[in-house]
């Protein structure tokens, strides 16, 4: 029996096609590649993934649309979708089931922009001691006087020229040996991987090789094109992970697996592959130079992104325990993966902390050198998903806290990623509590932005991180993070909700059309999320038994915008000198390319993998009491003595 499908058209792309009754209009978009936001992964927690339905018949399109082709109103929706907004047809995509044709309007807030990713390489002195050398050699012809196998005279003379003893062939490449050495006239360059296998044989004397590092992220993947014969980095590719319409954290995508068992893993896998191979494709055209001539790549990832990469089921690190499926690095064939470099190289995958920190951390902790120094630095990746480690050559502990959505833009009323009209930066005039804001896109930072200039959207992370800092030095809000409700300003309103709101730009300054605001929610979440951070930080400090660290350092591209002196103001990093506090760009994207241009720190990786003590904060006792505490701005109880004072405001 075939199934029934609807038509559906969605604009302004007009992207269309026919679906299966019973589906969500967000599953709808995500067959038709329409990328609507739903941070949450479709489980009505964010109220991004607004979608107005057209009422009426539309000739051109063929269809007849109406609300009544939708099931019925969901109790969820509530939350996000006001009775005026309901009145003019606007739905949750994720709840609202097809049952006949419908057009769909996607408003500006729910499309998905594209992520500004800033991940660029950092200058850094790297030992070359790559795990792919080439190696040349000049060959005897045989003849019937000496009738050895090519594969024996090949492997005898890069002994006798090169050392290399007990070398083995990768398959691909004996298969066409025979062809490569006449065609050459015995001339070749051996690539040769661990001093181990030949993975690839060229025609005469070559003497440039290359290799790609990348740091698949939750968010955002990054690419890094290197000559393995000088280290350095002569292109950089980076994109959103297309796993992102599955929900934008990694329990949001562990739930999706869970949740379809039969294709949910493979979906999100064939979609990383293939934007990994978009990648590559950008990144060996740019350079000139074919896919099959990168041979060698490293990957740093969390531990879901890892699992979810080789279709490994992630349900398991989701739920206690936490054990991932191994915890050691692998090398695996490029064919085997679909990765389409040079097919009989390797790809190197960095191993796993444990089931929330990965390998990606494993990277930011070769890149930063936490294991060899005597002071003990806080090293904090603030992403999607937080990771922090405390320590020094003496003792290492981690933690993994959930930081991601709030910092993300999600379960934030205008909250949104890094991308065009995201407000990143936010000051309040103490005396006026006029806000400046500055606009991605939008180099000028002004109260009111140029009308070909970029208008604000929504406010990405940096932003948020800002606007806590800001209303708590302009005295806009109390260290208990409530609005002081008597301050005289027409931004600090009474919402349509009932509750109150402070506004960052006004509607004529906004691409929405609609005033961007910052809600009393809006900012319990932000405490939320920072008090994660320092309540995590205080535990493993706490272990150690130190009361101070001597150093923080902010890793991820998501931490190289934020502001020092607010995320301190806030609370969110232990009390130290803003000049003792480090921003270090995509440390894990630097250890993924340490890996790729240096074999032993492969090994290292290994090892400091192994050492560093994992602290499972859900089974702390203290950390709920911890947690409160930093709930506070700054701290209910710690000094916070670096910090800028707050300005008196209201009474």
């Amino acid at each position: 029996m075939t199934s029934q499908k609807v038509r559906i058209v969605f604009q302004p792309s007009g992207r269309r096609g026919d679906i299966e009754k019973g589906k969500t209009l967000l599953e709808a978009s995500q067959e038709l590649g329409v990328d609507i936001n739903a941070l949450c992964g479709g489980k009505g927690m964010c109220g991004k993934c607004k979608v107005k339905i057209e009422e009426g018949r539309f000739e051109k399109l063929g269809i007849q649309s109406s609300m009544a082709h939708l099931t019925a109103w969901q109790p969820s929706e509530e939350k996000f979708i006001d009775q005026k907004e309901k009145a003019e047809g606007y739905r949750l995509a994720c709840a609202a089931k097809l049952k006949g044709d419908v057009l769909v309007y996607l408003p500006e807030e729910s499309r998905v922009s594209e992520q500004v990713v800033r991940k660029a390489a950092r200058e850094m002195e790297i030992a070359l001691n790559p795990t792919v050398m080439l190696y040349h050699v000049e060959l005897t012809k045989p003849s019937l006087d000496n009738p050895t196998g090519d594969f024996e005279r090949l492997t005898e003379k890069l002994a006798e020229a090169h050392g290399l003893k007990n070398l083995i062939v990768d398959y691909s490449i004996l298969v066409n040996l025979p062809d490569i050495l006449r065609t050459a006239d015995w001339s070749v360059t051996a690539a040769v991987w661990k001093d181990q296998e030949i993975i690839r044989l060229y025609p005469g004397c070559v003497e440039e090789s290359w290799g790609l590092a990348v740091d698949v992220g939750t968010t955002t993947v990054a690419a890094y094109l290197c000559s393995l014969k000088t280290g350095k980095v002569h292109a950089t590719e980076s994109m959103m992970n297309p796993q992102v319409t599955y929900g934008e954290d990694v329990m949001s995508r562990i739930t999706y697996a869970k949740d379809h068992p039969d294709s949910g893993l493979e979906k999100m896998r064939t979609q990383l592959i293939s934007g990994l191979n978009d990648m590559i494709a950008k990144l060996v055209d740019r350079q000139g130079i074919a896919g099959n001539d990168i041979l060698d790549m490293t990957l740093v990832g969390n531990t879901a992104m890892h699992h979810i990469l080789l279709q490994i089921n992630p349900e398991y690190i989701g739920a206690s325990p936490f054990a991932p499926a191994i915890h050691r690095s692998l090398d695996i064939k490029t064919r085997d993966l679909g990765i389409t470099i040079n097919e009989s190289s390797y790809v190197h995958i960095l191993p796993i902390e444990a089931g929330f920190v990965g390998a990606d951390n494993v990277g930011v902790l070769i890149a930063e050198e936490l294991h060899q120094k005597d002071e003990t630095q806080l090293v904090i990746d603030i992403g999607t998903n937080g990771e922090i480690v405390v320590g020094n050559r003496e003792r290492m502990i981690s933690a993994s806290c959930a930081t991601g959505p709030a910092l993300e833009g999600a379960q934030i009323s205008c909250g949104m990623r890094a991308a065009p009209g995201a407000i990143e930066r936010i000051q309040i005039d103490p005396e006026t509590l006029d806000v400046t804001f500055k606009v991605i896109e939008n180099e000028s930072e002004s109260e009111h932005p140029s009308a070909d200039g970029a208008k604000a959207k929504g406010i990405c992370g940096s932003g948020i991180i800002d606007v806590l800092g800001e209303f708590y030095r302009a005295g806009v809000i109390e260290g208990s993070g409530a609005f002081r409700k008597t301050l005289d300003t027409p931004r600090l309103r009474t919402n349509g909700d009932g509750g109150v709101e402070f506004v960052i730009a006004w509607k004529d300054q906004s691409s929405t059309g609609h005033d961007i605001s910052v809600t009393q929610a809006d900012i319990r979440q932000i405490q939320l999320a920072k008090a994660a951070i320092y309540a995590g930080t205080k535990l493993i400090m706490r272990r150690l038994g130190i009361d101070r660290v001597d150093r923080v350092v902010i890793a991820g591209a998501f931490g190289t915008y934020i502001d020092k002196n607010e995320a301190l103001l806030i609370g969110m990093i232990p009390d130290i000198a803003p000049d003792r506090i480090l921003a270090v760009g995509n440390a894990a994207g630097d250890g993924a390319r340490i890996a790729l241009l240096n074999r032993e720190k492969r090994e290292e990786a290994d090892w400091i993998a192994r050492r560093v003590e994992y602290l499972e904060l859900t089974t702390e006792k203290e950390f709920q009491d911890e947690f409160v505490a930093a709930l506070h701005i700054p701290h209910s109880k710690d000094p916070f003595t670096q910090a800028p004072r707050p300005e008196s405001k209201g009474s």
